[in-house]
């Protein structure tokens, strides 16, 4: 299902039944060598081959081996130990969602640390920003070229020779500084919603950060809506499952569906990063990507969509659409998307740490509630009731959720949920959902209905708020697996022999490319 489509500004230019197992010698050699920028001491790599993290990589240190590790602090700890070996350079991210609109800011790909950051419009002479001021020399005497783009790249062949391989992008900071004053004090609140569905505060407030900017009125040109992004018609479909109408533009009512979603996805890859990539690009696409992870011989779920998301975006990159059948829609900002929002869970961190936390409470109405009764009872401004309730215009209709910085009781039934310790039945049943074996395949083939539907009767007799969403989220992803074309493409994806064929001629040309390019810095070297 796509959820949304990225609205990131440019990609960065980088420098740098069962798949069958047989390949030719020659193909096998390439794709080593493509692997080779992928850091071998956190990934155990033979040829083009992964297999699962060290003991080291992805688990607690031995200090906290005798405390029991959650599925989704195992989870999560293993997702970063994959971030900071495939895409070390995720750090980077959290420099151009905060540096304010309108500059070009460089970073090392090796480690993600911000280098210079250039005005878009100015002379770069004289105008830029180095954060590492040992390469503040590297433009004197040059000529910079005039187009943008030339000079992007000009300045990152310069950069590298200085600091290795780096990456860049435009800044996009200024969403996130204007909403962080408003909704920023609400972090805290959502980050324990998001928790209680088993979805770690800082990558599922990464992904809300990214999206929207915590902005719950943002649309996009897609006619996405809201604290997530959502498309319009996914709120509208997930309403048909809810027993409560679901107020799309209120945060605080959208993050459990948010979280619950997300909740549901990374329980069912095993893993956070192809269930945020499914956010963006689409279970097929993401769906694709494992199985071309896996024919390029990695085992492990996060090296599988690490491995096939990076050999479909360097096929997308080659002259014409000749291997449009290997990676179809799936496309550079599709690549990104996982690695901005770990990059961004340092930002919901520092936010969090860096200004007051205010405690938001929920009450269920059970009859419309006008605005002017809202601020004659509570003595609260109608902007700082709508700071709560963004939706709000001149009244809260019945049967909704009215939020404020206490609770009411004349206003209705106290639903907050994540300000209570949760209840014990809801918490058995979580994290025996979140214990479930992964497996994309699995979970769409409709013989494991039966088990989706024993955990929605589950949740659901937990009589909770939380059950409760998680039984209608549950029920939306049944519908779109269930009545989707997904399964059937990705079955044909996986048998197509031309596919394959595909892969190993990509994987030649991939790597022809880079021995033309390495013979000729060896060649100006030298001369």
């Amino acid at each position: 299902m796509n959820l949304t489509r990225l609205r990131s500004g440019q990609a960065p230019r980088l420098r740098a039944g069962r798949a069958p197992r047989l390949r030719s010698a020659h193909v096998l050699l390439v794709a080593a060598a493509l692997a080779a920028a992928i850091p071998v001491g956190a990934w155990s790599l033979g040829p083009w081959r992964a297999s699962t993290p060290p003991v080291s990589a992805a688990r607690p240190e031995p200090a906290r081996a005798a405390t029991p590790v959650s599925p989704v602090e195992a989870r999560r700890q293993a997702d970063f130990a994959a971030m900071q070996a495939f895409r070390p350079d995720y750090p980077f991210w959290r420099h151009v969602f905060t540096l304010h609109d309108g500059s070009i800011a460089f970073g090392s790909a090796a480690d993600g640390r911000l280098l210079a950051t250039f005005p878009a419009k100015g002379d770069w002479t004289r105008h830029a920003v180095w954060s590492d001021p040992a390469l503040a020399s590297i433009l004197e005497g040059q000529h910079l070229a005039r187009r943008l783009s030339d000079r992007r790249d000009q300045v990152a062949a310069l950069l590298e020779q200085a600091a290795g391989p780096v990456v860049h992008n435009a800044t996009r900071g200024d969403a996130l500084r204007i909403n962080a004053r408003r909704y920023g004090p609400f972090l805290s609140e959502w980050g324990a919603i998001y928790e209680r569905f088993g979805v770690p505060a800082d990558i599922g407030l990464a992904q809300v950060i990214f999206e929207s900017g915590m902005n719950a009125t943002k649309r996009s040109q897609a006619n996405a809506v809201g604290f997530c992004q959502w498309l319009q018609n996914n709120w509208k479909r997930l309403n048909d499952f809810s027993p409560l109408p679901i107020e799309g533009r209120n945060q605080t009512t959208q993050a459990p569906y948010c979280a619950a979603y997300l909740s549901v996805l990374a329980t069912k890859y095993g893993s956070f990063i192809p269930a945020l990539s499914e956010h963006n690009a689409g279970g097929t696409n993401v769906g694709r990507t494992l199985i071309t992870g896996e024919y390029l011989g990695a085992g492990e779920v996060r090296a599988r969509y690490l491995m096939g998301s990076r050999l479909a975006r360097d096929l997308r990159a080659l002259p014409g659409r000749k291997y449009e059948d290997v990676y179809h829609t799936y496309g550079p900002r599709s690549y990104l998307y996982a690695e901005m929002v770990f990059g961004n869970s340092f930002n919901v961190r520092d936010l969090i740490a860096s200004m007051p936390q205010e405690p938001i409470h929920a009450m269920r109405t059970t009859r419309a509630i006008s605005l002017a009764e809202v601020t004659a009872r509570t003595g609260l401004s109608a902007d700082e009731v709508r700071r709560y309730n963004p939706a709000l215009s001149d009244r809260v209709p019945a049967r909704s959720t009215l939020y404020l910085p206490r609770d009411v009781a004349d206003f209705g039934a106290d639903v907050a949920f994540w300000r209570r310790p949760p209840d014990a039945a809801y918490s058995a049943v979580l994290d025996a959902f979140m214990r479930l074996d992964a497996g994309a395949e699995r979970w769409d083939d409709p013989s494991f209905a039966p088990v989706l539907t024993e955990f929605r009767r589950r949740f659901r007799e937990t009589n909770t708020e939380e059950g409760a969403v998680m039984d209608t989220v549950l029920s939306y992803v049944m519908d779109q697996a269930y009545t989707s074309s997904r399964r059937s493409l990705l079955f044909q994806f996986r048998s197509d022999e031309r596919v394959r064929q595909l892969i190993d001629r990509g994987l030649v040309e991939l790597g022809a490319g880079r021995d033309r390019q390495a013979a000729l810095r060896l060649a100006s070297a030298t001369n």
